[in-house]
C-alpha cells in the first residue's frame, strides 16, 4: 500500500500500503544495512509473514469506528450525510492501511513496534469517539487526532531508520503528510461548506500522494517494484478487515433487536439481518476471498493488483456499513411506511458491497461471474417495487437477491475442480 515505501510509507491506504513496501524491497531480500539499529527493529528474511496477535488487538479498535461510522450516516440519511460519512470513512481507512503493514516490515514482537501500534488504537478511538460530530463541534479533535496519528507515525519511523536507505522513503511519507495536514487543520477551525472542501482537499491529497508514490522534490518517488513477500499478509490482513466489518454488522443489528424487544416482526427482521450477513460473508469468501494471496503473488505486478484489491476492499467495506444502517432501520422499524432514503440503504449496502466484489473477483480471476451484474440490477429493479411495501420486505427482497447469488455460486462450482487465481499480468 503506499506507504510503505518503507514501512514507512504505507501511510495510506492503497498505493500507500503496497508501493511503500516496494520500496523496502531491498531489505526484505536480505541486503545489508547501515544500521545494527534500525536492523533490529526490521523483520529478517524468512521470518513468518502471516497476520499476529498484535494486528488483531489494533483491529479490534475498527469495530468501533465503523459502528461511529453507520451512527453518522443513521443520523443523516441525505446526500450531505452521506457525503460526510464517505470523508470519515477514507480518512479512517487509510489510518488502518498505513498502520496494517508495519508489522510486516518491522518486527512486532519490537516493544518499539507494539508501543507504535498500541499508541495509533488509542488514536484511532480518540477519533471514533468524535466522528458523529467531526463535521460539528469535534472537528478540531477529529482532524487534530488524524493527523497525530499520522505524522507521529511517520516520524516515528524516520527516526527508527536513521541512517538506512528505508529512511528517504519515510521522509517522503512524512512531508506529504504534513501537507495534507494544512487543509484537515484548516477545515478544523471554520465550519459549514468551507469545512467540507477543506477536509474533500485533504482526503483528496492522501489519496492522490499515495497513489503517486510520493513524489518529493529532491527524494524522488518509492520505485515500483515487485513484493513477493507481501502478498500473504496484505491478502490475510485485508480478509480480516472485512471480517471486522461483519462484526460491526452484527454488533448493530444485535444492539438495536435488544434494545426494541421481542416483538415478532422485530425478531423477524433481526433474523433476516444476520443472514444477511451470512450471505456476505459466503458471497465475499468464495472463492476470490479465498485465493487472493495466490493471485498477488503469481502476478507480474503484484504491487498493482494489491491496490485493486485495496480499493476494491474499500467499496465491500462501505457497503457492509451502509448495510449496517439499513438493518438498523429494518429492526427499529420493521412495519409501516418505507422512505425513500431507507430504500437507499437497505438495498444500496448490498448494493455497493456487490459492485467491490466483482472488482475483487476481476483482481483474482479476470473476470466477473454472471450473477454479480445480474444481482446489481435486480436490486435495482427492485427500487421502485420496495417503496411500496414494508422495511421488512424490502430487507428480505435484498437478502433474497444475496441468496440467490450464493445459490449460484455453489451450484456453478459443483463438480467443476476449483478455479485456479488468473490475476491480470499473471503467468500464463
Amino acid at each position: 500500500m503506499a506507504t510503505w515505501g518503507i514501512v514507512l510509507s504505507a501511510p495510506g491506504g492503497a498505493a500507500a500500503c503496497y508501493e511503500c513496501f516496494n520500496a523496502g524491497k531491498s531489505h526484505r531480500m536480505g541486503e545489508p544495512m547501515t544500521t545494527s539499529r534500525a536492523g533490529e527493529l526490521l523483520r529478517k528474511p524468512g521470518d513468518p509473514q502471516r497476520a499476529t496477535f498484535l494486528e488483531l488487538f489494533f483491529d479490534l479498535a475498527f469495530v468501533y469506528v465503523l459502528t461511529q461510522l453507520s451512527r453518522v450516516l443513521s443520523q443523516d440519511l441525505t446526500w450531505h450525510g452521506a457525503f460526510y460519512t464517505l470523508v470519515l470513512l477514507l480518512a479512517a481507512w487509510w489510518v488502518w492501511c498505513s498502520t496494517a503493514t508495519i508489522p510486516d516490515r518491522f518486527d512486532p514482537q519490537r516493544p518499539a513496534i507494539q508501543l507504535l501500534v498500541i499508541a495509533t488504537l488509542v488514536g484511532s478511538l480518540v477519533m471514533a469517539v468524535a466522528l458523529p460530530a467531526a463535521f460539528g463541534a469535534q472537528g478540531l479533535v477529529f482532524a487534530g487526532t488524524y493527523v497525530a496519528i499520522q505524522i507521529g507515525r511517520s516520524l516515528v519511523l524516520l527516526i527508527a531508520l536513521r541512517g538506512h536507505e528505508l529512511q528517504r522513503g519515510a521522509g517522503r511519507v512524512l512531508i506529504w503528510f504534513c501537507v495534507s495536514a494544512v487543509p484537515w487543520i484548516a477545515g478544523a477551525l471554520v465550519h459549514g461548506a468551507a469545512r467540507e472542501a477543506l477536509w474533500t482537499l485533504a482526503v483528496a491529497v492522501d489519496y492522490s500522494a499515495g497513489k503517486l508514490r510520493y513524489p518529493t522534490p529532491g527524494l524522488g518517488r518509492s520505485p515500483m517494484s515487485e513484493l513477493p513477500s507481501v502478498a500473504e499478509h496484505l491478502a490475510e490482513r485485508h480478509r480480516q478487515f472485512f471480517i471486522i466489518a461483519l462484526g460491526e454488522l452484527i454488533l448493530v443489528s444485535a444492539s438495536t433487536f435488544g434494545g426494541n424487544g421481542f416483538a415478532p416482526d422485530r425478531t423477524a427482521a433481526f433474523v433476516v439481518s444476520i443472514a444477511t450477513t451470512v450471505l456476505l460473508w459466503r458471497i465475499y469468501i468464495y472463492r476470490a476471498g479465498e485465493l487472493s494471496a495466490a493471485a498477488i503473488s503469481a502476478s507480474r505486478d503484484p504491487a498493482r493488483l494489491g491496490l485493486s484489491a485495496f480499493y476494491a476492499h474499500l467499496v465491500m467495506v462501505a457497503g457492509v456499513v451502509v448495510t449496517a444502517v439499513g438493518a438498523e432501520l429494518v429492526i427499529a422499524h420493521p412495519s409501516g411506511h418505507t422512505q425513500p432514503a431507507w430504500i437507499a440503504v437497505i438495498l444500496g449496502g448490498p448494493a455497493l458491497f456487490l459492485a467491490g466484489r466483482a472488482r475483487f473477483e476481476y483482481a483474482v480471476f479476470t473476470r466477473v461471474s454472471r450473477d454479480r451484474p445480474i444481482g446489481l440490477l435486480a436490486l435495482a429493479a427492485l427500487t421502485p417495487v420496495m417503496l411500496l411495501v414494508p422495511p421488512l420486505m424490502a430487507a428480505l427482497a435484498a437478502t433474497a437477491v444475496l441468496a440467490g447469488i450464493a445459490i449460484s455460486d455453489a451450484t456453478r462450482a459443483r463438480g467443476h475442480p476449483p478455479e485456479p487465481p488468473s490475476p491480470p499480468g499473471g503467468p500464463s
